[in-house]
Parts: structure tokens; C-alpha cells; sequence
């Protein structure tokens, strides 16, 4: 028989049933919300003090929806911690405080600037104050003896965070060890420490900004109205348009400017960036950020720009 034949014969064979009813294949968007809130249940039942870092920028909210799907219709089984350095923007503080309030949950807010009134701690020549919260966090950790920290890190945003891994040891000390990094195969997470140390958690860990977004758009969450465009008075520095602020303004030299502009992250004001931009709206954003070659951190952040290794520097003390 000829190969012809024999190719005209198998077309004539019955659909095989297994292969017909073959389930769809899960979203993407799904499956990173299935283990981020897998993450959070584990997390909720081996350890005895989680907490949240929550800055009220895009995702740490994001964060803060995937463990209220988690725990729902019971409340989110533990608090919300952010290190303040004094210099957020406004809108960002007003925006995190009403979504604590619309959900009723504890923050507990640890102040650079009180550190820096006592003298345990000094203003940088440069004005930043994003290196100055390694120390304010460490000292709430040990104070509440929160024993797994959960935080919005992920892996497309720098090389020092795509090291690590969800589960993320800190030793006594608060600092981390790349050589301590655990395997972790088949969603299995290694949540055992020795007294004094803890574990830093980060369920988004396999998400992009692009998956960061679209799930915004899905789930419809809501965020601080820096995240789109609007007009603001900026002057260039280093690539970047800053705002002036408490943080202080343009140097000799730096012309302030009006433009319509938006964020795409949110911190420190005196060193977080915002980009030309006219994304209004989600569906804006997530075209733009589709079109992006840059991540968010390496295009607006100058305290990511002081070296090579300034963040993976920063984790090892205890950052983040």
C-alpha cells in the first residue's frame, strides 16, 4: 500500500474522544492569580505573624487584592506595613489610606524621618532617602516580630530580584544570602527558620509589568491617580523628570517645565522618575507598556542607577 493510501485511510479514523474533549488551557492571568493566592494560604498557615509591605503603589495593591480573593469573605488574617520615608507623594499616602479604611485592616507605619529627628540615622548628601529605609524596616520586623514579610518584588524588574526566589531567607540580621537561596520545585516552599530570622515572600514573582497591568484591567482594581496621565511641573535630571516636592527641586541650571506625564512606579519622590506619557486611561497604559523596552525601575529610578550591583547591594542589608 502506498504511503498515500495509507496517510487517505488514518484520515477516515474516528476523532479520538480523549484528544476532543481536551480541557482549555488556563489563562495566564489565572494561573499567576492561582499561585499568588496559594502563596498567601501557605503562608497563612505556616507562620504565626505574616505581614504585608504596603506602600500604595501598583504592586503592593495588586498584592493586597490577591490576599483579600484569598481569605474572602473572611478578612485579610494579618497587618500592613509601610516604611515611609517622608518623602511619598501626597496623592499616593491619601490613596493608601482609604484602602485601608474601605477594608478595615491595620497598618502599622514606620517613619524615616523619626530616625532621622532621634539622630539614629542621617540625611544622604544627595537628599534620597530609599536607602534609608533598610534599617526603619528591619527594627519594625524585629519590634512586632513579624516572622514572613510579603512583597511585591518581581523578577522582570532588576537582576538582583530575578536571584531570588518566593520563599527568601533573611538571616538575624535581616540580610540576604544568595548562596541560602532554597530549591524550590513543584510550588513546594521551605518556610523553615532558626529564631530571630525571617522569610521574605514574593507572590509575584513570575509576573511582568505587562501581567501586572492586564490583571488590573481585569479585575478592575483601583490606584493612585499618579499611575496616569495627568500635568505636572517637572525639570530633567539624569534622564528623568522629577517633580519638587519636600524632597526639594531643581538645582541651578534646571528648568521646570509643564508636561503631561504619568508614573509607572512609586516611591521615593526624590529619586523616582515620570515619563512622558499620554495613557489615560488602563487600556492606554498597557499599550504603552507593551511598546516598552524598559522596565519600570530601570527607567525611572535613579537610586537603581548609583551601581551595577546598588540593589542587590541594598538586599543584602535588609532591603527589600
Amino acid at each position: 500500500m502506498t504511503t498515500e493510501a495509507i496517510m487517505d485511510q488514518n484520515l477516515d479514523l474516528p476523532e479520538d474522544p480523549a484528544i476532543a474533549e481536551a480541557p482549555p488551557q488556563v489563562d495566564n492571568l489565572d494561573a499567576l492569580e492561582s499561585e499568588a493566592i496559594h502563596i498567601f494560604r501557605e503562608v497563612a498557615g505556616e507562620f504565626d505573624r505574616p505581614v504585608i509591605l504596603f506602600s500604595g503603589g501598583k504592586d503592593s495593591t495588586v498584592l493586597l487584592h490577591l490576599a483579600l480573593k484569598a481569605f474572602r469573605p473572611a478578612p485579610v488574617p494579618f497587618p500592613l506595613l509601610h516604611v515611609d520615608t517622608g518623602h511619598n507623594f501626597e496623592e499616593v499616602l491619601q490613596f493608601r489610606d482609604e484602602l485601608v479604611d474601605r477594608h478595615d485592616l491595620r497598618l502599622v507605619v514606620e517613619r524615616v524621618q523619626d530616625w532621622i529627628d532621634d539622630g539614629r540615622l542621617s540625611e544622604r548628601p544627595d537628599g534620597t532617602r530609599n536607602p534609608l529605609q533598610t534599617q526603619p524596616l528591619l527594627e519594625a520586623i524585629e519590634k512586632n516580630r513579624f516572622d514572613a514579610v510579603f512583597g511585591g518584588g518581581r523578577r522582570d524588574e532588576e537582576r538582583a530580584r530575578a536571584k531570588e526566589r518566593v520563599f527568601s531567607l533573611r538571616d538575624s540580621f535581616g540580610q540576604w544570602d544568595p548562596r541560602r537561596q532554597r530549591p524550590e520545585l513543584w510550588n513546594l516552599y521551605n518556610g523553615k527558620h532558626r529564631a530571630g530570622e525571617h522569610m521574605r515572600v514574593f507572590p509575584l514573582s513570575n509576573w511582568t509589568e505587562l501581567d501586572v497591568w492586564r490583571y488590573i484591567q481585569r479585575e478592575k482594581i483601583e490606584l493612585a491617580e499618579l499611575y496616569y496621565a495627568h500635568r505636572r511641573k517637572v525639570f530633567a535630571r539624569d534622564g528623568m523628570w522629577l517633580t519638587s516636592g519636600p524632597w526639594g527641586g531643581p538645582r541651578e541650571g534646571e528648568e521646570v517645565v509643564e508636561k503631561t506625564v504619568r508614573y509607572r512606579t512609586v516611591g521615593d519622590g526624590s529619586c523616582t522618575g515620570a515619563v512622558e506619557s499620554e495613557a489615560y486611561t488602563v487600556d492606554d497604559v498597557i499599550a504603552e507598556v507593551a511598546a516598552s523596552h524598559l522596565t519600570e525601575r530601570g527607567a525611572t529610578r535613579a537610586d537603581d542607577r548609583m551601581s551595577e550591583a546598588a540593589m542587590e547591594d541594598r538586599k543584602r542589608e535588609g532591603y527589600f
